[in-house]
């Protein structure tokens, strides 16, 4: 039986997950509201209890993402990320809305030999995982019968800044591209993970996905070196120019990260939903759609890298 797709407030929609599920809700008439940050600044709690009335469901994509930054201003990264995520619980609160709200895989500390389950203890290392943390602990206090938390990581797709076009870039510009081989996680396509929120609204709204910690990421898990040579074989380039190295023989970065950022996805059983599909089918099928998008001038010129 199909579920209805209840009111949507999309906030973050100018983000790489906010425009897929902006391009997702698209001809849904007024039914749904999408807001990027000049039209909703989420930490100004005024404009965040006029814009959630009216809505059965707000899904809260706006976030602060500069992981190194937030080392030197954690607490501008927890007003965004942990502020404003209360601000929104409070208004959802008010009307009765409920409220879905991405989190990050970076709450976790990365020492593990198994997946992380949904209800593992949160153990930050930088200042961002910190930041996430607290957004996700204001959603639960405020809203433990309607706030839905979904962790994610590695995402990527069409907008945006992510990996997959920054490997794309250095291919580009030189002959080899060096890839760390000791961080796992699950590259997830963020058009795919915006599909499974709207199936999430509407569930929850329906009454037939209980509140609490879900995981939205890919099946499977790689690292991101064989991301990278993924992504090399799949636009017509030789993998083989991807060479690993480890974390350590990088330029330092301000923020620690993760050794294993693998999730565990045990609770979309509690919705009736099964994992997201693995990792690779998901990237093979953003580059289905991105070549059908380009056209055949577009398939040319990766047959032509390929030659």
């Amino acid at each position: 039986m199909s579920v209805p797709t209840p009111r949507l407030l999309v906030t973050g929609a100018g983000g790489l997950l906010g425009r897929e599920l902006g391009e997702l809700l698209a001809g849904s008439g007024d039914r749904h509201t999408t807001l990027d940050r000049s039209a909703l600044d989420i930490t100004d709690a005024a404009a965040v209890r006029h814009a959630v009335p009216g809505h059965d469901v707000v899904v809260n994509a706006a976030a602060w993402t500069d992981v190194d930054g937030a080392e030197s201003d954690e607490a501008g990264a927890t007003e965004v990320n942990g502020a404003g995520p209360a601000n929104l619980a409070r208004a959802c609160a008010r009307t009765g809305a409920l409220l879905i709200h991405l989190s990050s895989d970076y709450v976790f500390s990365g020492e593990t030999t198994v997946p992380w389950p949904e209800d593992a203890p949160p153990a930050p290392l930088n200042a961002y995982g910190r930041s996430k943390l607290a957004g996700e602990r204001a959603v639960r206090g405020l809203l433990p019968a309607g706030g839905y938390v979904v962790r994610t990581g590695w995402l990527y797709g069409r907008h945006g800044p992510n990996f997959v076009r920054a490997v794309l870039r250095r291919a580009a510009e030189t002959e080899f591209v060096d890839v760390v081989d000791d961080q796992h996680g699950q590259p997830t396509w963020a058009r795919a993970l915006a599909g499974r929120l709207v199936a999430l609204a509407g569930l929850a709204a329906a009454g037939r996905a209980p509140a609490g910690i879900y995981h939205g990421t890919a099946a499977g898990r790689t690292t991101w070196y064989g991301f990278a040579r993924t992504v090399f074989a799949l636009h017509g380039l030789d993998p083989d120019r991807v060479r690993p190295t480890g974390s350590g023989t990088l330029a330092a970065r301000p923020a620690r990260r993760p050794r294993i950022s693998v999730l565990g996805h045990d609770g979309w059983a509690r919705a009736g939903l099964g994992p997201l599909p693995p990792w690779r089918r998901m990237i093979e099928a953003a580059v289905a759609e991105e070549r059908s998008r380009a056209g055949p001038a577009g398939q040319d010129r990766t047959r032509r890298r390929s030659a």
